[in-house]
C-alpha cells in the first residue's frame, strides 16, 4: 500500500474511534437471508460521504424495516414438529405479522398513494390470514 493511502486509512481510522461514543447503532439487514444482520454506526455516511447508501440505513423507515425484519426471522425459526401443516402455519403466522409491520412502516412514513393504498390492502388481508391460521391451530391442538 502507497504511503497516501496509509495516510488516508489512518485518518478514516482516527475518525471513526473520535467518533462521540454515544453513535446509536443500527441493525441493517444483510437481505432476506435468515435475518442476519450487521450494526453500523448510524452516522456513518457522515464519516464516508462517498457512500451515500450508508447515510440512508439510519433513516426512521429503514430503523422500522429493520426491526420489522430482524423480528419477523426471529419468529419464524420454530422447532420443526414433524407435521407439515402445523409448521407451516406456525412460520407463516409471523411472516404475515412482518408483512403487516413492514406495511404499516409504509403507511407511516411513504409519500406515494398507490404503494399506500396497497399497503392498506396487504395490512387487511395478511390480518385476516393471520386470523385464520390462528383459528386453525386453536382447532387442532397438539
Amino acid at each position: 500500500m502507497n504511503a497516501k493511502r496509509v495516510l488516508i486509512a489512518a485518518v478514516a481510522a482516527a475518525a471513526l474511534a473520535a467518533a462521540p461514543a454515544g453513535l446509536a447503532q443500527v441493525k441493517v439487514p444483510a437481505g432476506h437471508d435468515g435475518g442476519h444482520s450487521h450494526p453500523m454506526p448510524a452516522a456513518a455516511g457522515a464519516f464516508a460521504p462517498d457512500l451515500p447508501v450508508m447515510a440512508g440505513r439510519s433513516a426512521p423507515s429503514s430503523i422500522a424495516y429493520a426491526e420489522a425484519n430482524d423480528r419477523m426471522h426471529n419468529e419464524m425459526s420454530i422447532e420443526p414438529t414433524g407435521d407439515a401443516d402445523r409448521d407451516f402455519v406456525r412460520q407463516m403466522i409471523p411472516h404475515h405479522q412482518g408483512a403487516v409491520e413492514m406495511a404499516r412502516v409504509l403507511l407511516q412514513y411513504g409519500k406515494d398513494p398507490q404503494l399506500k393504498a396497497l399497503a392498506e390492502k396487504i395490512v387487511a388481508d395478511q390480518e385476516r390470514e393471520i386470523a385464520e391460521m390462528r383459528a386453525w391451530l386453536r382447532e387442532r391442538p397438539e
